[in-house]
């Protein structure tokens, strides 16, 4: 997230068939059944086809646009390509900052279905009408982060839907800089891991199958990373530094009783416990990939989007700072971002060609150019993440 100053197709004729149930081929705008396919490639059936398409000449222009309307081709450039269908993509913490502006960006491209998951339902719709986005682009749907019970009921919801999941993006984060006491999630984990990570592990998790079974080109799992978990910067290295730590808090269950409410076992620090949990956030992304990508295809990604001083990230710390920082960023560091281009960048990760490489943590340079960055020791750590991977499976009663 921001920085802290203080602290290809598928093939047209593919099926997909779950627990026998018959689903539409998208683009196609038709049901094949498995009679149908041995039929149409039957010797009467290639037949009866030629002599249709001899029909169809025969019966001008008209008609064939039909058809071609029909399979998806571009009949105004004659180059044969076929239509995509839209592509879903959730976002999580779509009612502002970073997965508005990129729920926007996408949503405005009239290629992607956004859902926008978020704990305020009436806010998201607001939000939504307030950078205007058509309805027939975005669905608001429930989802706190912070309970584990309000994760599990988001996935049964959007199954319910019948969309395709094509792509996820765990985006939504929670902040608290100036906290001098811990707080918790319903099921009793510090809020910025128990919400930041803990809440995304178990979501991701689930979605994995509804991932793995999309038909669109580019299947991607997006978590967004942060540069101040990175001790390889210098905004990385602004105290309190990212420190995981041999994980004894994390194991304890991060509730503050029988062990520390901080992963690494230490006293509470606010703006600690977020760095932490972007690290596990960028932990996480590249087991997802050592784990599942050759099984699945699926790209697994991080980014960085820039530091995006105006963001409602801040609104927990201090007034001075809210006023200062985005002129700091702006006008001294240079690396002032704003939610608009951050929201851009995000969404090439999520829909363009070229950022298809999987276990990658992208950022961007001056020119707004995507790069692939480096992550630190640390969060590149391979015996950490699998140690992360399989305690946070423990905590959110996967194992």
């Amino acid at each position: 997230m921001a920085l802290q100053a203080s602290s290809v197709l598928p093939s047209a004729l593919s099926l997909h068939k779950e627990q026998g149930k018959l689903l539409d081929t998208g683009f196609l705008g038709v049901s094949l059944t498995d009679h149908h396919l041995k039929s149409d490639f039957s010797p009467l059936a290639l037949k009866c086809k030629r002599e249709s398409n001899q029909r169809n000449k025969s019966l001008g222009p008209i008609k064939a646009q039909t058809t071609a309307t029909t399979l998806g081709v571009n009949s105004a450039t004659g180059e044969g390509k076929k239509t995509l269908r839209k592509g879903t993509v959730i976002i999580t913490g779509a009612s502002s900052g970073l997965g508005l502006a990129t729920a926007k960006a996408l949503a405005e491209t009239g290629k992607w279905h956004v859902i926008m998951a978020c704990r305020d339902f009436l806010k998201t719709e607001r939000a939504a009408k307030s950078v205007g986005l058509s309805k027939e682009n975005y669905t608001v749907m429930h989802l706190d982060l912070s309970s584990l019970d309000s994760v599990r009921q988001f996935v049964d919801n959007f199954r319910r839907s019948e969309r395709p999941l094509d792509v996820l993006v765990c985006n939504a984060a929670v902040y608290q800089p100036t906290a001098k006491e811990p707080s918790f999630t319903a099921d009793g984990f510090e809020l910025s891991v128990g919400t930041n990570h803990l809440g995304h592990f178990l979501l991701s998790r689930l979605l994995l199958g509804d991932l793995t079974k999309s038909d669109y080109p580019s299947k991607r799992l997006i978590i967004v990373g942060s540069i101040t978990g990175n001790t390889n910067t210098l905004a990385g290295n602004v105290p309190p530094k990212a420190n995981l730590g041999d994980l004894r808090g994390m194991a304890g269950g991060l509730n503050g009783l029988n062990s520390s409410s901080m992963i690494d076992g230490g006293e509470f620090d606010g703006a600690k416990a977020y760095k932490d949990s972007k690290v596990c956030n960028m932990l996480t992304m590249q087991e997802f990939h050592k784990r599942y990508h050759e099984e699945t295809g699926i790209t697994f990604a991080s980014l960085y989007p820039g530091c995006i001083a105006t963001t409602g990230l801040f609104r927990e710390h201090i007034p001075l700072f809210r006023l200062l920082f985005p002129p700091f960023q702006k006008y001294i560091t240079k690396g002032y971002v704003s939610e608009e281009e951050s929201g851009k960048r995000l969404a090439q990760v999520v829909s363009e060609p070229s950022l298809t490489k999987s276990g990658v943590y992208w950022s961007w340079n001056n020119n707004s150019a995507s790069f692939e960055n480096q992550l630190s020791q640390e969060a590149s750590d391979e015996e950490k993440a699998r140690k992360v991977w399989e305690v946070s499976e423990k905590l959110v009663g996967l194992v």
